[in-house]
């Protein structure tokens, strides 16, 4: 390995916010000496996620053994995910009058076709189901922990609470048709509404152009190339998730 100089496209700011994360963390479990200090450990892991350089290329940019990059990079995404909001936190505030839009998507992962639970029918691919509650603006409120790829997203939205929790608050859900049995305050299109009645098709169009931010949410969580195909561990890609929706979050609120 050769190492070279780069440039990441996060601000500075993000580096430093995150190496503070870091810093209270190595205080609260009394750390001593490292090889890398807090903000070389930040822009460690941050290089993993944006770039989703492997471990051996991290290790010989940053002059470390590629076990104390792995240890590195699992410790910064531990951090940073404690700090990712849970559903109910999400929610709070948010009650009957608003509305939110829930999806699914595939994080594809790399396994071999006997990997079965994996296998996603829809997207032909292998990989993990993630949800998201978003703002109608598309701004995520809350990603949920990462599935097997093979779980429907209805199973997966009851599985993780979602249901359960808008229908608790009485939160109007704008989602797509694979939600349809979903029932409480679930609302999604109209199958076959070229044949339906005008105000049917209209229905749907109306809420095509509603649920239609939605898809901003993972358009912004796949800016993390970590996150574009995943080569890791699967138990390790909801970790993952979290921890970037902490860094979305730094960056909106920054």
């Amino acid at each position: 390995m050769v190492p070279y100089r780069a440039t990441l496209d996060v601000p500075h700011e993000l580096v430093e916010h995150v190496s503070w994360l870091i810093y209270a963390r190595r205080c609260e479990r009394g750390t001593r000496w490292r090889k890398l200090g807090c903000f070389h450990q930040a822009l460690l892991a941050l290089v993993h996620l944006r770039k989703n350089e492997t471990l051996p290329q991290l290790a010989a940019g940053f002059g470390i053994s590629t076990a104390t990059a792995w240890r590195y990079v699992d410790e910064t995404l531990e951090t940073l995910a404690t700090w990712a909001p849970g559903l109910h936190e999400a929610l709070v505030g948010r009650g009957e009058g608003d509305f939110v839009i829930v999806d699914g998507t595939l994080i594809p992962i790399d396994r071999i076709a006997a990997d079965e639970p994996y296998y996603s029918q829809k997207h032909r691919k292998h990989g993990m189901n993630v949800q998201v509650v978003a703002r109608p603006d598309g701004t995520p409120l809350w990603f949920s922990r990462a599935t097997p790829g093979r779980t429907h997203d209805l199973t997966a939205a009851r599985a993780h609470g979602t249901v359960q929790a808008c229908l608790t608050r009485q939160i109007l859900v704008l989602a797509d048709r694979a939600y349809q049995a979903a029932g409480a305050t679930f609302r999604t299109p109209y199958y076959h509404h070229s044949e339906q009645p005008e105000h049917y098709q209209q229905f749907n169009r109306d809420h095509a152009r509603l649920r239609a931010p939605g898809e901003r949410a993972f358009a912004q969580l796949k800016t993390w190339r970590f996150l574009r195909r995943a080569r890791c561990s699967t138990r390790r890609i909801g970790t993952a998730v979290q921890a970037v929706h902490t860094l979305m979050t730094r960056t909106y609120s920054g």
